[in-house]
């Protein structure tokens, strides 16, 4: 048993208690890592906030980076001291999703509340997000890991964890953009700049990025946008359809859990395009479309979960995109902070200031 710092959310919506807690040894088929950069996604304040749920109390955290500091039984794609990034991607291999080469769809049953974290006392603490990453340490599956490069920077490196490929992997493996085509990407955040990204690596013709921020547009030309538009202009779907010769989008991926945005995002598509929904509202909200349309239209509307993501297959090839220079990385990072800061990591985040707070739990 081994004693680590971590970020423990005793109530929704509460600011996270920076404790001590018990991790326990990796078991058959686990691996522990030293966590050396945790990226704040807004899934992790959604969980903190209670918008889906989940037992408490818990750790939340799941965009990371770090080192292999113990095996578990059974291991043998990772080894001590090997950097990785951890995912929330928990992989049986044996399933039918995960046979089928869709492990975001792994359908093997894991409970949080029997994971690898205690308090002092004894008292089980939730695994959450399946990392439990705000914290100095972790313990994963190893399919959860994925091996980078020893010179990668931590702090840009743990983004491949969430991110990156959520976006990125919307517009290639979920969208499936095609050379030519036209795309509007609907939220600029961290998420939505890297679904830019991908467009633009996939070959589109012109990528529309829509947000209210004007610094958050100014970013999406920044990453690789053709346009910008502000989503609280009246009508943002036709200034669309003026810069397509009135044709619209052929796909649409929708990088924001906001409800406005799933409502209008139908009206920037063209016949047969494709609505990727990527951005998670909270559970219970609805969003209002017209299914007349999309029957008469032949669209299609598609779910993402962490852009139907591959480690094996993704995580080198995203790898040798940076090393060209060709994917973005540092320039996702707004600002590191230590862990006993998180909360106004969070506060910053919740402001719409950041691309991405980075928190760095060794200090």
């Amino acid at each position: 048993m081994t004693i680590i710092r971590a970020a423990v959310c005793r109530g929704f919506g509460a600011p996270l208690a920076v404790e001590e807690l018990r991790l326990a040894p990796p078991g058959a088929g686990e691996v522990d890592v030293e966590v050396a950069a945790v990226a704040i996604c807004h899934s992790d304040i959604s969980y903190a906030d209670g918008a889906w749920g989940g037992g408490l109390p818990a750790v939340y955290g799941h965009e990371a980076a770090g080192r292999v500091v113990a095996l578990g039984p059974g291991v043998t794609t990772l080894a001590a001291g090997q950097p990785v990034i951890v995912t929330l991607i928990r992989s049986c291999g044996s399933c039918p999703a995960c046979a089928g080469g869709a492990p975001v769809h792994c359908a093997a049953p894991y409970d949080r509340m029997r994971g690898p974290l205690a308090t002092l006392a004894g008292e089980p603490v939730g695994h959450g997000l399946n990392c439990g990453a705000f914290a100095t340490r972790c313990v994963v599956q190893a399919s959860q890991c994925a091996p980078i490069p020893g010179d990668m920077p931590m702090a840009a490196a743990c983004l491949l964890a969430c991110g990156v490929i959520t976006g990125l992997g919307a517009a290639v493996n979920t969208a499936r953009i095609r050379p030519g085509e036209t795309v509007v990407v609907v939220g600029a955040g961290g998420v939505g700049l890297n679904a830019i990204q991908g467009a633009r690596l996939a070959g589109a013709a012109r990528i529309v990025a829509v947000d209210p921020n004007p610094d958050r547009r100014a970013d999406a030309i920044a990453f690789g946008a053709t346009d910008a538009l502000d989503a609280a202009a009246a009508r943002p779907w036709e200034a669309v359809q003026a810069l397509t010769g009135g044709r619209g989008a052929d796909a649409v991926m929708v990088a924001t859990g906001a409800i406005a945005a799933y409502d209008g995002a139908q009206r920037f598509l063209a016949r047969q395009g494709r609505l990727v929904a990527v951005g998670m509202p909270k559970s219970g909200a609805e969003s209002r479309w017209e299914p007349v349309v999309t029957a008469y239209m032949g669209q299609q509307v598609i779910g993402s979960p962490m852009g139907d993501v591959v480690l094996a297959r993704d995580i080198p090839w995203m790898i040798d995109l940076w090393r060209q220079g060709r994917l973005k990385l540092e320039e996702l990072v707004t600002r590191t902070w230590p862990l006993e800061a998180i909360n106004a990591a969070i506060a910053d985040t919740r402001a719409g200031r950041a691309r991405r707070n980075v928190i760095l739990p060794a200090g």
